[in-house]
């Protein structure tokens, strides 16, 4: 094989294109029947490295195609089309607890797939690859705007589409960790809804002050995006991840100011203190510790309560909610809360206005696709703790891609005036990623 190493091809394609998208990626003019590895490679804006790998033998043509052929091993087994991406894990040797997401959107996340000779399990940095190509995926796609938001006090950030829009709007909050996330609304703004994540954890009026913010500061923010000129201020859906979710019910239920069109809840609870917002949220006094030393903080809000000053009154609802859970999340009790949610709206009458979208063995922290599954995070709060996050790594990334494809769904039906808006963003978007 080493006199043939040069004539062995390997393509992806799209070699660019969005986080979300699926690639293909063809090995070729490989002697029939060979063992090889295909290799991913990717390191993180922090310095950490993470990798995935598949195992396949070359076909009577000589040929491997990772959409089609059977991994008989590795990272992912069977037939993963983008295995490479989802199964990505921290590389030998990294310390426990690490979490991949892209700080800075405005770069592509790189990936690095190398094809290697035989079925390899490990030091592939010290093996000479038979072919390699650098992937980008961006979350961003070409002529998305990116607008830092700092009016009213707010940490946040808004992405307009490409376009002239107007466009209808999503405010974006992410949970407990605090940050300003800003590539979930990238996204979103990629698929033709203007975006405003939305820091209202850490923001640096908290930094400055020492103390968190109120209602006031996330009505501030719907405010800056229903206001701005190339959103369609009756068109305004929010969506919450975890502790942003709990935010979301609270705003869609009581708030003057939010008149939210839809909804979307991931991983989240809608009990808290009715009369509190943040600080009487986020008491840990029942958190629990499992023999690893892992917390769990599902049990801060387990047994779900009967009493209704202890939980949003989702039957005031009047926008659809979507709902996104995961059976096996040991973070947060979003199963549960979700079916005492639909509990009550089918007493108040307004069940008509909920979807749930509930996957068996996933986990907490439900993601757009391809993005690696994380049971266990080192989170870090007023100290750091590993937090158990739960979740089986083949089920958790199935449920990311149904339910990425299913929000999308949902707020296209919601927030666009009419199929044939819809339809025109999505042949523009069409036409500008193909030139």
């Amino acid at each position: 094989m080493d006199s043939k190493q040069c004539c062995v091809k390997l393509s992806v394609q799209p070699s660019r294109g969005l986080l979300d998208e699926k690639f293909i990626v063809l090995v070729q003019s490989v002697p029939p029947g060979l063992q090889l590895t295909v290799h991913a490679l990717h390191q993180c804006e922090d310095g950490h490295s993470w990798e995935a790998f598949g195992h396949y033998t070359a076909d009577a043509s000589g040929n491997v195609n990772v959409s089609e052929d059977p991994s008989l091993g590795g990272t992912y087994s069977g037939v993963e089309p983008m295995g490479l991406l989802w199964s990505l894990t921290p590389i030998p040797g990294s310390k426990p607890g690490l979490r991949m997401r892209k700080m800075n959107v405005q770069t592509p996340m790189e990936v690095t797939i190398s094809v290697y000779q035989g079925h390899q399990t490990e030091g592939f940095m010290d093996q000479v690859a038979l072919a390699g190509v650098v992937v980008e995926r961006w979350y961003m796609a070409p002529g998305v705007r990116r607008i830092p938001i700092t009016e009213d006090g707010l940490t946040a950030t808004l992405f307009l589409p490409p376009g002239p829009g107007p466009f209808p709007g999503l405010l974006d909050l992410w949970g407990g960790e605090g940050k300003l996330l800003e590539y979930r609304a990238a996204l979103f703004a990629s698929h033709g809804i203007a975006s405003l994540a939305l820091d209202y954890l850490t923001p640096e009026i908290t930094m400055e002050t020492g103390k968190m913010v109120d209602n006031k500061y996330v009505e501030a923010a719907y405010r800056v995006l229903q206001q701005h000129p190339q959103v369609l201020d009756s068109r305004i859906a929010m969506l919450g991840l975890s502790l942003g979710a709990s935010v979301t019910l609270k705003m869609a239920a009581y708030s003057q100011v939010v008149k939210l069109r839809c909804a979307v809840c991931v991983s989240g609870s809608h009990v808290q203190p009715v009369d509190g917002f943040l600080k009487e949220l986020l008491n840990a006094g029942k958190t629990r510790y499992n023999e690893e030393n892992q917390v769990m903080f599902r049990e801060l809000l387990l047994p779900i309560p009967t009493d209704p000053s202890l939980k949003v009154d989702v039957g005031r609802l009047q926008c659809p909610l979507l709902l996104v859970v995961g059976e096996d999340d040991q973070n947060w009790p979003a199963y549960e809360s979700a079916m005492d949610m639909k509990e009550m709206m089918e007493r108040a009458g307004n069940s008509h206005l909920l979807t749930v979208l509930s996957y068996l063995n996933a986990g907490h922290l439900i993601e757009p696709p391809y993005t690696p599954h994380f049971e266990q995070f080192l989170l870090c709060l007023v100290f750091a703790v590993m937090a158990l996050w739960g979740g089986e790594t083949l089920a958790h990334s199935r449920a990311q891609e149904d339910a990425w494809r299913k929000t999308l769904v949902f707020l296209r039906e919601n927030l666009y005036a009419t199929l044939v808006l819809a339809n025109k963003y999505f042949v523009y978007l069409g036409n500008i990623m193909d030139t």
